[in-house]
This record gives C-alpha cells, structure tokens and sequence, in this order.
C-alpha cells in the first residue's frame, strides 16, 4: 500500500512540474512575443518620422538626391523585414542612411535652426531611446526563454512540445558603425 502512494505521490509531482514547466514556457514565449511587438511600435514610430524629416531637409538641400534616396530605400527594406535578423540588418542599413542625412543637415545653418526640424529631432531621440530599451527588454526575454528550453529537465518538455529558440535582435559583427547612436544633435 505505501508503494502505492509513494508511486501516486511520484506521478502527481512529475504532472505538476510538467504543467509548471509547459506554462512557464508559454509565458516566456508570450513575453517574447510582446517584446517584439514593443520593438515593432517604436520602429512604426520610427518609420514615421522619418518622411517628414526628409522632407523637412529637402527643402534646404534639395540637391542631394542620393541621400534622400538611400533613407527613402533603407526606410522601405527596414519596414518590410520580419524576422529579428533581416530586422536588425535592415535597421543597421537605416541607421546608417540616417546619418548621412544629418550629415548633410549640418552643412545648413538655417536647417539646423528650424523649428520643425529641431522638433523631428527630439523625438528622433527620444524613439531612438526607446528603440534601444525596447531591444534590450526583447533580447533579455529571448535569453530567458532560450535558457529555460535549453536547461534541463525543461528541455525534454520544450522539445516534446517544440518549443524553438528565438533569434537575438543584434547588431552584426559586420555592422559596427552601426553601433554606434544616430547623432542627432547639432
């Protein structure tokens, strides 16, 4: 009889840790997912700026077409990228455009002076800001979520429920300017 309960004692533990560990990947999984749909907002907001900053230095510099074009380009790619690589890669390429383009609003005294323009870049910054706290809130929750379904025992209910790592949103060894903040200050 006590073999029995020892036995049933057994398999209540082993049914509630399953269903401790099944859950708590869910959630980690969920959390993840927020936080990629947090980078998706600030990147949106992002996106949005931008047109109207071009514009707005377009019509000091309307020569330096390439420029325009390139942010313009960059700007296309980086919304239609899905994955947390294609996303950071495009991001990287966007980044980089950003700057040319606030180089080339240095070269104009009376840009760097408009009201618009001095307003498009403080909330440049600010969603700039926002973007990086938003990766960091990403990737910590990634990391969470790949350590739990790499650990054991919680690997063997990741793996029978295929639960998958999720990609870190970083910067490429081959992006290194890109790590470093769009300067938007004048």
């Amino acid at each position: 009889m006590t073999i029995l309960y020892l036995v049933l004692v057994i398999a209540v533990v082993l049914v509630l840790w399953a269903i401790f560990a099944y859950n708590r990947l869910v959630t980690l999984r969920n959390r993840a997912k927020e936080a990629w749909a947090d980078i998706d907002v600030q990147l949106k907001r992002r996106y949005d700026l931008i047109p109207n900053l071009v514009e707005t230095v377009k019509g000091y510099a309307s020569h330096e077409k390439t420029v325009f074009e390139d942010v313009t380009n960059a700007r296309t790619k980086a919304m239609g990228a899905t994955a947390p690589a294609d996303k950071a890669q495009a991001e990287n390429m966007l980044s980089g455009t950003l700057k040319s383009l606030f180089a080339v609003a240095e070269n104009y005294p009376e840009l760097k002076a408009n009201q618009n323009f001095l307003q498009l870049q403080a909330e440049l910054t600010d969603t700039e800001d926002k973007i990086q706290a938003a990766r960091r809130f990403y990737n910590g929750t990634v990391m969470a979520l790949n350590t739990a379904e790499q650990t054991f025992p919680t690997n063997l209910m990741a793996s029978s429920f295929a639960f998958a790592p999720m990609d870190l949103f970083e910067l490429g060894e081959a992006d290194a300017a890109a790590r470093e903040p769009v300067k938007v200050q004048f």
